[in-house]
């Protein structure tokens, strides 16, 4: 009876402590129970709460708060970093031995385990080369997993920890292991690791009869960048295999355009044309279809003008021309910066959203991209005159998609302007249209075009060019000495540039979406290698405000946003962090509701500056604390 109440007394308080997103509130837990007792306690918590849970390395009674940490769904690598190390010190082991045992717990058929063992996995093959190769007997044995993923886990961290060639002979022992192998390659995080792998892929390639062998070689020749003219050749050649197209056709579509030989291109287009022939016209919307299309468009600018154009009128018998572009995972950006379109012929453009934020896709008249950009933006969550969320009421609009959510696509299909131009297309949700446009090039012959092809101007007159994707590691030598002499001025300047003005307050100015930066080198101590981390990967520490959950209804509608109330029968999420209004959403109508550890700010906004101009940026940052009265 004893028990009874106080097992009573511990759920009374849980639910009466558990805080509002409003109002979070440190819980107190009860450490020194049983197992059963304390884990009721901890999934009782939402993620807010559950980061803020007093821990420490010295008492094993933490160990569970740790675990919970570091394998929750919807939580920062941060945060799971720290967990790692915890559990390594109170178990006398290391970070790389928890995130192995951490993954090999987790339910690879449910899809938030499985996207938490995919950041697990992500750090554990971040470890340095000498503590992976110190995991040497856990990874082989991880290899013997029964869970796919611990297996493609277990090769890919051999690889990292300078063990390639036991993963090779582990790999060799029988057809699952090499398909183990195969999957690993794309786990591996640098690129001179995947490529270093490319003869062994390039061996199961080739020397398998096996269908299911050979595509999962073509997939991983997809993350291989080296010798892209070679695998270009090798690929081509299994176009006529039908178990292959999909597979080959889309690691053709990754090879750069100038790896791509103008004579194999020629005969991969007849092979595809054979095939999009004998297509049925209810298979032709189908992913793969379109994507066989969009490669085929591409490969037509490499023949003769006379052929390409007798290929194009056959194209356009079976289908009206095809251009997908893809949302990029959390960079905020299309993966197609311009595509060309002949005046007055039918095109569909299909917006594929791999984010978790919502985009929409809308095609302005020339020159007008940011009115129709602000417009959009200006707009509540209320749909305009055009039935669709964001799009104004405006003639310089000329064709939009509604509001695409996570992990969907739309198709838009419209006759091409008669008029030759640039034509911006840009995404209206609010704040994204700064990096989240295009140029929709109009052509009196695409043909003649794609002989003599003429890149079109930004649109927004931003001038810069890549020059580097940037990590914390790259700043980490001398970054005190590297600051000073800086001028503030100039790192204003950037500020603005790089968009970071739009969504976060310096000094009282700027935009309300993010935190407010005025004191962001005082919130973190003077550690300037933290307040990098920050801005290069912002999803290495996500402030618990502005985790965006992704929710798919019963009917699969997608929902993206930051949870601002929940109660028993209803979650309200909010979209747009400027709207007025949250979506409010019945809990009976939700089919899966899973909290995302991406970061609302895309990464990758630092890769057009130089580093001298990061830090710039830097100093900006720090001014701006040292100027406060």
């Amino acid at each position: 009876m004893k028990l009874h109440a106080l097992t009573l007394g511990i759920v009374l308080f849980v639910l009466t402590s558990t805080a509002t997103a409003a109002d979070p509130k440190p819980p107190r837990l009860f450490l020194d129970k049983s197992e059963r007792v304390v884990m009721f306690q901890l999934n009782r918590l939402s993620n807010e709460q559950l980061v803020m849970v007093p821990r420490a390395t010295d008492d094993p009674k933490y160990k569970p708060v740790f675990a919970t940490i570091l394998t929750r769904g919807g939580l920062s690598r941060q945060d799971r970093q720290q967990a790692a190390e915890g559990l390594a010190v109170l178990n006398g082991t290391s970070p790389a031995t928890e995130l192995l045992a951490a993954i090999s717990g987790l339910d690879e058929s449910d899809s938030e385990e499985k996207e938490v063992g995919r950041q697990l996995a992500a750090m554990l093959l971040a470890q340095s080369t000498a503590d992976l190769a110190a995991q040497k007997q856990a990874l082989i044995d991880a290899v013997a997993s029964d869970s796919a993923m611990l297996r493609a886990v277990g090769y890919a961290g051999l690889i990292a920890g300078d063990q390639s060639d036991q993963a090779w002979e582990l790999a060799t022992a029988s057809s699952n292991s090499k398909l183990d192998y195969l999957d690993s390659i794309s786990l591996l995080p640098k690129p001179k690791l995947r490529s270093s792998q490319r003869a062994h892929v390039i061996e199961l390639f080739e020397q398998s009869n096996e269908k299911q062998m050979r595509r999962a070689a073509i997939g991983a020749l997809r993350s291989i960048p080296a010798d892209q003219a070679d695998t270009f050749r090798r690929v081509a050649k299994t176009i006529a295999e039908k178990p292959l197209v999909a597979e080959a056709v889309s690691t053709l579509l990754k090879v750069p355009a100038d790896d791509r030989d103008p004579s194999i291109a020629q005969q991969v287009v007849a092979k595809l044309m054979q095939l999009a022939e004998a297509t049925p016209a209810a298979d032709r919307t189908k992913p793969a279809f379109l994507n066989a299309m969009q490669l085929v468009d591409q490969l037509i600018g490499l023949m003769p003008v006379d052929q390409a154009r007798d290929v194009r009128k056959r194209l356009s018998e079976i289908a009206v021309r095809v251009v997908q572009i893809h949302a990029v995972e959390e960079e905020m950006r299309y993966d197609v910066p311009y595509f060309v379109v002949q005046a007055g012929s039918e095109v569909q453009v299909v917006l594929v959203n791999e984010d978790l934020m919502p985009h929409n896709l809308v095609i302005t008249t020339p020159g007008d991209l940011k009115e129709v950009a602000e417009l959009g933006s200006a707009m509540d969550s209320t749909p305009g005159p055009s039935g669709k969320m964001h799009v104004p009421d405006s003639d310089k609009v000329l064709h939009s998609t509604s509001m695409v959510g996570a992990h969907q696509r739309e198709a838009l299909t419209f006759t091409a302007p008669e008029q030759p131009g640039e034509y911006p297309y840009v995404c209206t949700f609010p704040r994204h249209w700064m990096r989240m446009y295009g140029v929709m090039v109009v052509v009196e012959d695409l043909d003649l075009w794609l002989k003599n092809p003429v890149e079109p101007k930004d649109p927004i007159g931003n001038d810069r060019a890549f020059i580097k994707s940037w990590t914390v590691d790259d700043f980490k030598q001398d970054l005190d000495l590297a600051l000073r002499g800086r001028s503030p001025e100039i790192g204003k300047r950037i500020f603005t540039e790089a968009s970071c003005a739009q969504c976060h307050k310096m000094q009282g100015e700027g935009g309300a979406v993010g935190p407010d930066l005025t004191d962001v080198v005082a919130r973190w101590k003077g550690d300037r290698l933290g307040v990098l981390q920050e801005i290069l990967d912002p999803s290495h520490k996500i402030d618990p405000k502005y985790v965006v959950h992704v929710v798919l209804t019963l009917d699969g509608k997608a929902i993206s946003g930051i949870v601002v109330e929940e109660d028993k029968k209803t979650i309200s999420l909010l979209a747009n962090p400027e709207s007025k209004e949250p979506t409010v959403i019945d809990r009976d109508d939700i089919d899966i509701m899973n909290k995302s550890s991406q970061s609302m700010m895309p990464k990758a906004l630092m890769d057009r500056f130089t580093q001298d101009e990061i830090y710039e940026l830097m100093s900006y940052l720090e001014s701006a604390e040292a100027a406060k009265p």
